[in-house]
């Protein structure tokens, strides 16, 4: 995809301090900025429904998933 020029209004402490870092970090503003977006998107689209996050830490992580979901599949067929 193409890109596309942006205009934006920032306090100057702001403008000076993205600067400064992407000097530091060896990259520019545009990248800075592009990195942090995309990392925005990949964690909207990470985002797990309400529901499933109501079950998060219920099962022990000490209980191998693979193991018990073929176990259960075994008791459930004989």
């Amino acid at each position: 995809m193409p890109a596309r020029k942006l205009t934006i209004r920032l306090p100057e402490e702001e403008i000076e301090f993205a600067k400064e870092y992407a000097l530091r970090n060896g990259i520019s503003v545009t990248e800075m900025i592009d990195r942090y977006l995309k990392n925005l998107r990949k964690q909207t689209r990470a985002e797990l429904h309400p529901d499933i996050q109501r079950f998060s830490g219920i099962i022990s992580s000490n209980i191998d998933a693979e193991i018990a979901y073929h176990e259960a599949l075994e008791e459930k067929h004989r």
